[in-house]
């Protein structure tokens, strides 16, 4: 049994303080929460646009602008930085809007495309950092022996990363699910909430969470652990070796700080929505939905600030590209920087 109530295009999952409920397309959900929680929401996003479009769009513009990052191992991040730009441009400027007015003002229409393209952009930053991985692993660990990774390599990892998101943002656009408002009912999502006849909600759920969180999770644990216990291996034989030592700690960090970078953004949301999945009928409330939802959004600021800006390339670039100067240094730490992790990788 739900406790809530289910329209056309919407569910409401709680029980509320007025016992009234509307449409979230057509009148402010102020029952749900305070108007005050709706304007934090709303400068919430406001922070992510401020610092999520000019970051986002700084990596791309300083990639076209220069030739030394169009190298084949940058494009994932290029493509990462795109992924941002798509939840930024599709996803955070339809949420702010609707915050401000308490309600998702774009209709059930607007729901889905918003839905669709914050699915979209969310699974291409997703399925870029597994891409990511596995190439850092290919380049580190050399499972294959000998490997030179080409820019035919790099076009494929980021097609597939965008296949990966069509497959799961597309389905509940032809009737596998649905978008629906979530959460304070400002922004859109799949429907696993409700069993709406006819949209098969149970099974695209599964399909969602086995092949769209567990598999990244899993993959993404095994190729930078599989990395860190090579650089460790490395670094134990080269002991009198400060730049190998130095360069095994800088691995080990980054690793650390990508693994807890994905589960930051993703494990709250995912765990949330399973819980309603296997808990039909449990009350929740609005925020409770909304806080996990919005750490996912998150991702957009600091998947960028993680690997971009603590890439010294791209970090030079990007200094220079707004008029500051980063140190006579910058071209010399990249080429250290690579000789380090190549002294580091097993021969």
């Amino acid at each position: 049994m739900q406790n809530g109530t289910e329209g056309n295009n919407f569910y409401i999952p709680m029980s509320n303080r007025t016992g009234l409920v509307r449409s979230p397309f057509e009148y402010p959900q102020y029952y749900l929460a305070d108007p005050w929680q709706f304007y934090l929401l709303a400068v919430y996003m406001f922070f992510l646009i401020c610092f999520g479009f000019p970051i986002n769009g700084l990596t791309l513009y300083v990639t076209a602008t220069n030739k030394k990052l169009q190298q084949p191992l940058n494009f994932i991040l290029v493509n990462l930085a795109a992924a941002g730009m798509i939840m930024v441009m599709f996803g955070f400027t339809i949420t702010i809007t609707s915050a401000v007015n308490g309600y998702f003002v774009f209709g059930p229409m607007g729901c889905a495309i918003e839905g669709f393209m914050a699915t979209l952009g969310g699974q291409v930053a997703l399925w870029s950092l597994v891409v990511l991985a596995i190439e850092r692993y290919i380049v580190v660990c050399k499972p294959m022996g000998s490997f030179t990774f080409t820019t035919t390599h790099a076009g494929a990892g980021c097609a597939f990363t965008w296949v990966m998101a069509m497959a799961c943002a597309a389905p509940p656009l032809v009737g596998w699910s649905r978008y629906i408002p979530e959460g304070m009912q400002c922004s859109c999502g799949p429907d696993y909430y409700t069993l709406a006849e006819g949209f098969n909600n149970e099974s695209y759920v599964i399909y969602m969470f086995t092949c769209h969180f567990c598999v990244p999770v899993v993959t993404i644990f095994f190729t930078y652990g599989s990395l860190v216990l090579t650089v460790k291996a490395a670094a134990a034989s080269q002991q009198d070796s400060a730049s190998t030592q130095k360069a095994e700690k800088e691995v080990t960090r980054m690793c650390i700080l990508m693994v807890c970078g994905f589960l930051i953004a993703w494990t709250p949301y995912a765990s949330f929505a399973a819980w309603i999945f296997f808990n039909k009928g449990a009350a929740f409330t609005a925020t409770a939905m909304a806080i996990p939802a919005f750490f996912s959004k998150s991702s957009a600021i600091f998947n960028p600030v993680i690997y971009v800006l603590m890439n010294k390339q791209f970090r030079s670039c990007m200094l220079a590209a707004v008029g500051i100067s980063s140190g006579a240094d910058d071209e010399t730490s990249v080429s250290a920087s690579k000789t380090e992790v190549s002294s580091v990788g097993p021969a």
